[in-house]
């Protein structure tokens, strides 16, 4: 616990002291972050903070809310695309950034919002396909579906490739539409680059057709699962884009 806790006080650039359970409290003490269930006395005004051993970011950003006087709800926001920017806020606070494949969106929300007594995520009405996929596979925690619209800030230089998780931000920060699923029926234009992803993933150039396209858009399937089910067929036999077209 002692070293995970340290590492993420200095990497925040939280000033902070460790002493000896024996060893006199320093002047000026606001909080003490101790290993959860450890008995340690605390003098009178100074706050405690349990720390698990697996979670020490988690117990920092709580020692930080202390500090601030604090208890921002934890809300965080999804930037949906294959690879979705993720922001996590505490207050207005952003605690911590990330972007994943959209297969590991969900589990990245779960280990955030884990143990937040009040947890909201908010996503983008973007990136319908990814985004629906995202939705359903989020569990126990309350969504709300959000306007992106300008939430994509301009990049000056130096900045490529944080347009996502700046994007996640802003979502984070606006009020959306409570939902539990958003089902999609996906349009010609989404399916034709699961059609294209499908023909180059195969050894013989051939293109999945529009049903198998739509389960894969869904989630029921990946591309090669998808190819696996459209067998030995040809693209232009099972209805799919005829190669020669292209």
């Amino acid at each position: 616990m002692y070293h995970g806790v340290v590492t993420e006080l200095r990497d925040r650039g939280v000033e902070f002291t460790t002493i000896e359970p024996a060893d006199d409290w320093p002047e000026g003490a606001a909080v003490a972050v101790v290993a959860a269930g450890e008995r340690v006395e605390i003098p009178d005004g100074v706050e405690r903070v349990g720390a698990d051993p697996e979670r020490p970011r988690q117990a920092v950003e709580a020692a930080i809310d202390a500090l601030r006087g604090e208890r921002g709800r934890t809300v965080v926001g999804i930037d949906p695309g294959e690879r979705p920017g993720i922001a996590v806020l505490h207050g207005e606070m952003v605690v911590a950034a990330f972007q994943v494949p959209a297969t590991e969106a969900a589990e990245v929300v779960r280990q955030e919002v884990q143990d937040a007594p009040d947890p909201l995520v908010r996503i983008g009405d973007g990136a319908r396909l990814v985004g629906s996929r995202v939705i359903d596979d989020i569990e126990a925690v309350p969504i709300e579906l959000v306007d992106e619209t300008g939430t994509t800030p301009y990049l000056g230089t130096g900045a490529r490739g944080m347009d996502d998780v700046l994007a996640a931000v802003n979502i984070a920060r606006q009020a959306g539409e409570a939902i539990t699923s958003r089902d999609i029926e996906p349009t010609t234009g989404e399916l034709t680059p699961i059609t294209d992803r499908s023909r180059e993933a195969s050894e013989t150039n051939r293109a999945i057709d529009a049903e198998l396209a739509r389960r894969v858009a869904a989630g029921e399937l990946t591309i090669e699962e998808a190819l696996a089910e459209h067998g030995g067929e040809s693209a232009d036999e099972s209805g799919g884009p005829d190669p020669t077209e292209r």
